[in-house]
């Protein structure tokens, strides 16, 4: 598991093919690697990976299959591409972003970017099959860090996330732009929350689900609206 909070930015030194599993050579800051053992997981851009050989007390070597090459953007990075990082969560540590799993969902693109003096607004596609998981304040994950959902549209497929100097500081976000590619991770637990509730409506409502639906988008919501609704009186529940 993952905490969201970016520890470092990596350098990928070389790569190399061998029968369809891809090898990372990354360079990482003095100090990452302190006790990093062969086997141990860590995030690279989000991506789970593991380690497979420690070259020298900076460079660690990962072995990546097909699957997850097809998946996220790890397919389209070359020599000297700059990676964020983050090792395993260990017991009892702070959560300071969300939870994650490091099992990337979908990679997108990158929409638009915008600065305002310190502010700065990144605009992400979201596919549809994805979008009904996003929510305004709800969290997500891209390239491993945890950021706060800021603004949404699901009719026209995006959704908007600042980042503060400390974040842009500490990733390499700012090297994306209008067109890049990005890895997404969706929050489980609001994953679990919208199935459950569109399941339970589809398996009462059945054929009348269509009209429904229709109803709540004529009064400005949907289902997965209702299943966000749903988590949040959970959350307050589970706090009082």
């Amino acid at each position: 598991m993952f905490t969201g909070i970016i520890q470092s930015v990596g350098l990928i030194s070389s790569i190399s093919d061998h029968k369809g599993i891809r090898t990372f050579n990354i360079e990482f800051e003095p100090g990452f690697c302190t006790n990093l053992e062969i086997g141990a997981s860590v995030a690279v851009d989000g991506v789970c990976l593991t380690v497979t050989e420690i070259v020298t007390s900076t460079t660690v070597k990962f072995d990546v299959m097909l699957k997850s090459l097809e998946i996220t953007t790890l397919s389209e990075y070359g020599q000297n591409q700059r990676v964020n990082v983050e090792r395993a969560a260990k017991d009892g540590a702070e959560i300071g972003g969300h939870p994650l799993s490091g099992h990337i969902d979908f990679k997108t693109s990158v929409l638009d970017v915008q600065q305002i003096d310190d502010n700065y607004r990144v605009r992400i596609s979201a596919p549809r099959e994805w979008g009904k998981y996003i929510f305004p304040k709800g969290y997500i994950a891209l390239n491993g860090a945890s950021l706060t959902v800021s603004d949404v549209n699901k009719n026209e497929g995006w959704f908007d996330v600042w980042l503060i100097p400390e974040t842009r500081r500490m990733t390499a976000f700012e090297e994306k732009q209008s067109g890049s590619n990005i890895n997404v991770e969706i929050e489980r637990g609001t994953q679990v929350i919208v199935d459950t509730v569109r399941d339970a409506i589809d398996e009462k409502m059945g054929a009348l689900m269509p009209l429904f639906e229709q109803f709540l988008v004529s009064n400005n919501t949907d289902v997965e609206s209702i299943g966000q609704a749903a988590q949040k009186a959970l959350s307050k529940s589970d706090h009082s």
